[in-house]
């Protein structure tokens, strides 16, 4: 995959408080909760509540969001294609990594169960 800077850039001035309610609309009109959605964010970043709460408030941008997060160990075994790119191969680091969060919110909507998106190592 070829990134651009001109996609990596755009990514990473984006508020994540623009893009969360998104979220919760996707996996919500799928039938799962704020809960979850918060339980897939709290594993890949290691945010509790009350981070989660503060960024959401102080409109971070996705570069400063991930830029301060503790990027779950196993988040490497988020592999296939969001939004036109297999996340394997992406290699500007925060678009990847929010991808990763992309393809766990897309794998939340479609029903997967808890313990596969929230991925363990073999």
């Amino acid at each position: 995959m070829t990134d651009t800077s001109h996609h990596d850039e755009r990514i990473a001035k984006m508020k994540f408080a623009s893009v969360y309610p998104h979220y919760v609309t996707k996996v919500e009109k799928k039938g799962r909760t704020k809960e979850e959605l918060h339980e897939v964010i709290r594993w890949l970043t290691g945010y509790n509540e009350s981070d989660l709460e503060k960024i959401l408030q102080e409109e971070v941008t996705f570069e400063q969001f991930f830029s301060k997060a503790q990027i779950h160990p196993n988040a490497h075994l988020i592999k296939g294609v969001i939004c036109g790119y297999r996340v394997e191969e992406i290699t500007n680091k925060t678009t990847r990594e929010t991808r990763y969060l992309d393809k766990l919110v897309d794998e939340l909507a479609k029903g997967r169960p808890m313990e596969k998106i929230l991925r363990k190592s073999d």
